[in-house]
């Protein structure tokens, strides 16, 4: 039911972002610039097909195009995580059942970009819910071309140390109504909840779906300080660790079965997890 395509992380500075990650072990390939003439990308993929989108105005965008682009102040904010993306082979179906629960979706859009070497990619996307694309509950995204030519620009995964994308951390603002919201969309089984205050937040963390919610345990956090500015959206990304991955950043977290090393956020500028399932080694 929710089949993780990518997270979006988005910036300011598309170059920078690249060399963040690169900072940490984990290179980006240069991925071209949408058809919208307002964002350019870089991605990194993972063996399980997931992938990281970095999104940054292009150099030459015009700034009203930049100020009316969904993702404006994520974009503008040097947000880090504002979206995510699951994929259907057959969007119109998907788009009718969510409507049937109750959820409002928008009408199907055609969107595309090129990549450097010339190879057009082309998909369509349905927006979920309220709010910006991807922001609360994931867009929707069918391919038109070839996923692997989306996900995969150079034949294969990106990176090998870690598996893909564990899970999507949603700062809400009520835990309960939230997870209210998506058993109505999705149909979650029930979540463990509990506190992490090295993430300043109680969580729900569904077994059945790659995401976690996170409300803010304090007025006066750094959680609850993003809602205000960004309001309901992803705040976090957890990466599933291979054997050879390695996370050398100042904090560690455990949420059910994940053992999660926290990357150095001050020095990425996002908040970007090492998850583990079951013992921590």
């Amino acid at each position: 039911m929710l089949p993780l395509d990518h997270v979006t992380v988005a910036g300011t500075d598309l170059r920078r972002m690249q060399a963040a990650l690169a900072a940490i072990g984990i290179e980006t390939i240069y991925g071209g610039a949408h058809r919208d003439g307002a964002t350019e990308m870089a991605l990194v993929s993972f063996p399980d097909g997931s992938y990281l989108e970095l999104i940054a105005p292009q150099a030459n965008a015009a700034p009203d195009v930049v100020e009316h682009h969904p993702w404006a102040s994520f974009l503008t904010g040097n947000a880090g995580p504002c979206a995510w993306a699951v994929c259907t082979g057959d969007l119109d179906s998907e788009v009718r059942r969510l409507r049937s629960a109750g959820i409002e979706v928008s009408p199907p859009v055609a969107n595309g970009r090129q990549r450097p070497d010339g190879v057009r990619l082309e998909w369509k996307i349905a927006i979920s819910g309220a709010g910006a694309a991807g922001s609360f509950f994931p867009f929707l995204i069918q391919d038109l071309t070839p996923r692997e030519s989306r996900a995969f620009p150079r034949g294969v995964p990106g990176n090998r140390d870690f598996r893909g994308i564990a899970r999507v951390v949603l700062a809400v603002r009520n835990l309960d109504d939230s997870l209210a919201r998506y058993r109505q969309a999705y149909g979650l089984a029930d979540a463990i909840v509990q506190p992490d205050p090295v993430f300043h937040a109680q969580l729900a963390v569904p077994s059945d779906a790659p995401i976690v919610l996170a409300q803010p345990l304090a007025r006066d956090s750094w959680l609850a300080s993003r809602l205000a500015r960004f309001g309901e959206a992803p705040c976090a990304v957890l990466i599933e660790a291979g054997d050879t991955a390695r996370a050398t950043g100042p904090g560690e977290s455990r949420w059910s079965d994940l053992h999660i090393r926290w990357f150095d956020s001050e020095a990425l500028g996002w908040r970007l997890g090492s998850a583990r399932r079951g013992v921590s080694r």
